[in-house]
């Protein structure tokens, strides 16, 4: 009977390590995608807010600031996930030279474990600059 009650405790301990690591994966995938979703679609929005007839007149490049926030929120609103909350902060939009910062703040849901519970807020923060070359 004793080693009955030892196998039990392993499958207990086997089922108990399963869920941290489901947990602990949640997480840090949650955040690494949240950083190259943010990284992949600033870039994309600010090649979509280039002015070309500014370009094309002076030879600089220059973003339009509405057209470059219009772009990533609809990029962005293809690409987040349902189940967690954003914040978006668009900090510093440059427009000649073109530069921005975006800050996207991912709130997961909350894990309750043993009555205590936990939830995980993740900040990406983005600074890019769109250069020009000859």
């Amino acid at each position: 009977m004793k080693e009955a009650y030892w196998g039990y405790w392993l499958v207990l301990l086997g089922v108990f390590v399963v869920i941290i690591m489901l947990l602990i994966q949640n997480v840090t995938s949650n955040n690494t995608e949240d950083t190259y979703t943010v990284n992949q679609i600033s870039e994309a929005a600010m090649i979509d807010a280039v002015d070309y007839a500014y370009y094309r007149q002076y030879g600089e490049l220059k973003i339009n600031r509405e057209k470059f926030i219009e772009s990533f929120m609809r990029r962005f609103a293809d690409n987040a996930q349902l189940t967690t909350e954003y914040k978006l902060v668009f900090a510093g939009i440059y427009e000649t030279p073109p530069k921005v910062g975006v800050e996207i703040t991912s709130k997961t849901e909350t894990y309750v474990i043993a009555y205590d519970s936990t939830k995980f807020d993740m900040a990406s923060r983005v600074e890019a600059i769109l250069e020009q070359t000859n």
